[in-house]
């Protein structure tokens, strides 16, 4: 019998992503382990494996779809014997994409019939045909392609109005633009149905000409983005502190430590200032530890590790790897591991497990020359540091000015969790252990 293969959930909060890619094709023998596919979610691109052997005897979700639901059918498996004819039969269909419900009109009744007594209702107009893609676009409807096939398109310069999309219902793969190409280009939308026609106003972009901007598509992890923070500034009470922080025996003390490292090899490192303020957040919450917390509806969740997300910029947007039990670690072990994350997030291989969780997060732009910033919280996550650039600052000593490097951090503070002076009291605690970095090592 037919086996499904499902689009898989490969986190705890997916509900669809991209099928970026099919590393089988139809008519391929798989075993059970075999990586079939990879999927696009909102953090990374995952493999998929086969959890069943036999033959793919149809991909029924082609590359390149985006917007797959989970549990939705991707393509079909047939086990020894069977062919793609028992498909139709055994194996259900896939859900379609969303389409304009159309009800069954009942028969109507015939002429000779006897009419009923109260007024016949107006006849309803016949189904409209489908138009062709040059009149719909035309229209201003939208045009269903995937995110590779627009790429492709955009760089080619051809009009997907004038492409019939050889996908699920109707959507235009890479392969249909391609075709287009080595024909010379699409054939642009009709003059007639062109004629007076405007394409819909876009909210927010009203009084820009045509041409004037390029709408490019959200992806997973950009929606992913957009939602979770609208709703932590829509229903997390924010508020915030700073202070500032000399760094001059912190910088003395990691030049100190990269001197003494192996030149290469085994056992080599270079430790960054991020390492160190990465270890000063787990320390403080240890000492602080009512302020390692979040809010729930049932009660206050008391963590009992520091475990750090850093936020790490990747192309499209950014994610937050996981540093577990940071108290714990070395400041080589934290170096090593965050580089290890940091890779694995720009090259999109982070598992969830890399990121699902943690107590505190912790984003630095000092890199880029920002001297102070507010952050917004991750829920449910009760605490983000905002990290600025150390920078060469007057300071008074003694009744006398003199001369520090100076960085300025502020602890963006979800008011439910922690009140304003626990928050006063680990930026204390914080302070003191940049300031005075021996004490995170001890």
């Amino acid at each position: 019998m037919p086996i499904n293969i499902l689009m898989p959930a490969l986190s705890p909060t997916m509900t669809e992503g991209n099928l970026a890619k099919w590393l089988k094709n139809e008519g391929d023998e798989v075993k059970a382990g075999d990586v079939i596919a990879e999927i696009e979610t909102d953090k990374a691109t995952m493999e998929v494996e086969a959890a069943d052997e036999g033959r793919i005897g149809k991909i029924l979700v082609p590359a390149g779809s985006e917007g797959v639901k989970v549990n939705d059918v991707i393509a079909v498996l047939l086990e020894e014997g069977e062919d793609a004819g028992t498909i139709g039969k055994d194996a259900p269909a896939p859900k379609p994409a969303e389409q304009p419900k159309i009800e069954a009109k009942p028969a109507e009744p015939k002429a000779e019939s006897t009419p009923a007594p109260q007024a016949a209702p107006a006849p309803m107009p016949p189904a409209p045909k489908a138009p062709a893609k040059t009149e719909s676009a035309a229209k201003g409807e939208r045009i269903f392609a995937s995110p590779l096939a627009r790429r492709i398109a955009a760089e080619k310069g051809i009009d997907l109005a004038g492409i019939a999309g050889s996908g699920p219902h109707g959507r235009i793969i890479r392969h249909d633009v391609e075709e287009a190409v080595g024909k010379g280009g699409a054939a642009k939308p009709a003059a007639g149905a062109a004629a007076g026609a405007k394409a819909p106003a876009i909210p927010g972009t009203q009084g820009f000409g045509e041409g004037a901007f390029d709408l490019v598509p959200h992806t997973n992890m950009r929606k992913t983005i957009a939602r979770r923070l609208q709703e932590s500034k829509q229903f997390v009470p924010h508020f915030y502190l700073t202070v500032d922080c000399e760094i001059d025996r912190l910088l003395e003390l990691r030049e100190e430590i990269n001197a003494a490292s192996p030149a290469e090899g085994e056992g080599a490192y270079k430790l960054s200032v991020n390492d160190f303020l990465i270890k000063a957040c787990a320390v403080a919450l240890k000492k602080v530890p009512a302020a390692n917390a979040s809010w729930s509806d049932d009660g206050l969740k008391m963590y009992k590790t520091a475990d750090i997300s850093v936020a790490v910029a990747i192309p499209g947007g950014l994610v937050t790897p996981i540093i577990r039990e940071a108290e714990s670690k070395s400041l080589t072990e934290i170096s090593s591991e965050m580089k290890s994350l940091a890779k694995k997030a720009k090259d999109g291989k982070l598992k969830p497990e890399d990121y699902t969780g943690g107590s505190f997060s912790l984003s630095n732009l000092g890199m880029y020359g920002i001297k102070e910033f507010s952050a917004i919280i991750n829920p449910p996550q009760a605490c983000i540091l905002s990290v600025g650039a150390g920078e060469e600052r007057p300071v008074v000593r003694d009744g006398k000015i003199a001369i520090a490097t100076v960085m300025s951090i502020t602890l963006s503070v979800d008011h439910r969790a922690v009140d304003g002076a626990l928050g006063a009291e680990y930026m204390a605690a914080l302070k003191r252990l940049i300031e005075k970095p021996l004490g995170m090592l001890v």
